[in-house]
């Protein structure tokens, strides 16, 4: 079988996200915003589709005084995501492949 790239996962904020937590028990909200360097709006729209995707898992968490909402990949979402970057290699190994010939 195909690997496939998987449409909810290819968006660049979303790659990025998927590739913080996969090396992250989980991330808080601040911290994913700054890497992907978009607004609040935009971060919380990408984590909603996530989430409702069953890939992510998001709580809120009092610290340091402040309400913080903590991010963190469902096990469908780390098998997601490891198979988007495997579709993504396969068609990176292929380009290469074309390009020596």
């Amino acid at each position: 079988m195909k690997a496939a790239l998987d449409d909810m996962l290819h968006a660049p904020v979303r790659l990025q996200i998927g590739a913080f937590l996969l090396r992250a028990d989980e991330a808080e909200f601040a911290v994913l915003r700054e890497l992907a360097e978009v607004s609040d709006s935009v971060l919380s729209k990408h984590l909603s589709a996530l989430s409702e995707a069953g890939y992510v898992s998001l709580r809120k968490a009092a610290r340091e005084g402040r309400q913080r909402t903590w991010v963190a990949f469902t096990a469908n979402g780390r098998n997601a995501f490891r198979g988007h970057l495997k579709a993504l290699q396969a068609m990176m190994t292929a380009a290469e492949a074309q390009s020596n010939d």
